[in-house]
């Protein structure tokens, strides 16, 4: 399923995913066709404005998809003059984004006789809340990077 474009949001290139948060941030980049993921990280917050910032100036992002909750406003006034912005609804995000986790990375052992609700990531998530809020926008799923791809997840 495609959704039609938004008024604000580039018709092609890569886009950057930011969840943002006061001590860590989720921060994701797909493919020029954003179809895949290439990279996926949960880092401080002045980590993650170095990356992105690095990807905009090097062509390698065209707008970023930024999450409404805590800290955006000072993450918009940041972005604007670099780039377009869009910002998507947050809420719900976390726990959808858990779920989602769990598609990504299939419980094993005994883990999978705990009911869902009770299972919790075994690591930060905040990069799939970020791929969530992408997905979202965009319409359809975002793949992980091919076997011998670049996707570094944490």
């Amino acid at each position: 399923m495609t959704r039609p474009a938004t008024p604000d949001l580039p018709s092609q290139g890569a886009l950057a995913g930011l969840d943002p948060g006061r001590s860590k941030c989720g921060l994701v980049r797909t493919d020029r066709g954003r179809q895949q993921l290439l990279e996926a990280l949960v880092i401080p917050p002045e980590q993650a404005w170095g990356r992105l910032e690095g990807w905009l100036l090097q062509g390698e992002v065209q707008a970023v998809i930024l999450g409404n909750g805590t800290g955006s406003a000072s993450w918009l006034r940041r972005l604007e003059p670099l780039a377009p912005v869009l910002l998507v609804e947050e809420h719900g995000s976390t726990l959808a984004a858990r779920a989602r986790f769990f598609e990504l990375n299939p419980t094993r052992g005994w883990r999978r006789l705990l009911p869902q609700g009770l299972r919790q990531p075994p690591r930060d998530w905040d990069d799939v809340v970020a791929q969530l809020l992408l997905e979202r926008l965009l319409g359809h799923p975002l793949a992980a990077a091919p076997p011998g791809g670049t996707l570094k997840r944490p």
